[in-house]
């Protein structure tokens, strides 16, 4: 017998972990794909209504904060149920409504459609970058995840200072340091799922999107500020 398939007492079978962490790690590429759809659509809206461009700064971060928590605590909480899949992407349509902000301002530059395109390649270059890192890494990652859950924290802390401070090359500064921590973090929470460490699809699509999200944010903001004319 194959000594891959024996099953002993204790052991589970590497040749169905293998299965597993595939069927995973299939099932959050074709989530995260799905969930582009709400969010293309809830920028959509949010360009075209002007709903989020309507709030002041201080209503929108507000918004932003309770809607995007609060949806990602519902996402965790229906995880393992039939409700986990529509709520996810109930969340992702309310962040591409949150990011028409600044899709319509940059929509507003004369090469803005351009723009988006650029930052929409560069986000699809960083993510297939870091799904073919996780292929070819070996390490263990996982105790990388703490560092960049504190660089994510202390970004979003000065984020927030900044929104009072309004210092342009702080807010520049915090742009790079997102497409940096965003990037790496999606190279570890792929490589979680590779190695087993995440067993729910959801839970790793839900992560992954949220440094896509950033990356894309963080290019936009940085191509529209370097790379924006009102020609």
């Amino acid at each position: 017998m194959n000594p891959s398939l024996q099953t002993t007492y204790g052991q589970t079978r590497p040749a169905s972990l293998a299965a597993e962490r595939n069927r995973v790690l299939r099932n959050t590429y074709w989530l995260l794909a799905l969930s582009m759809i709400p969010t293309v659509l809830g920028a959509w809206i949010g360009v075209a209504t002007g709903l989020a461009a309507a709030m002041t700064p201080g209503v929108s971060l507000v918004v932003f904060l309770v809607g995007a928590f609060g949806l990602m605590f519902a996402v965790e909480k229906t995880k393992n149920s039939a409700a986990g899949v529509p709520v996810l992407l109930g969340f992702t349509f309310f962040m591409g409504l949150m990011l028409s902000r600044l899709i319509g301002a940059v929509l507003g530059l004369s090469n803005g459609a351009g723009l988006i395109m650029m930052a929409f390649a560069g986000t699809g270059a960083v993510f297939l970058g870091m799904a073919a890192l996780s292929t070819v890494i070996k390490r263990d990652l996982s105790a990388m995840g703490k560092w960049l859950f504190i660089g994510a924290i202390m970004v979003l802390v000065a984020m927030i200072a900044n929104f009072f401070i309004q210092s342009s090359a702080l807010m520049i500064t915090l742009a790079v340091l997102c497409v940096g921590i965003f990037s790496a973090f999606i190279l570890h929470d792929l490589k979680r799922v590779r190695d087993g460490y995440e067993t729910n699809y959801i839970t790793a699509t839900l992560g992954v999107y949220i440094s896509l999200y950033n990356v894309f944010q963080s290019l936009l903001a940085l191509l529209g500020i370097f790379g924006g004319s009102s020609d």
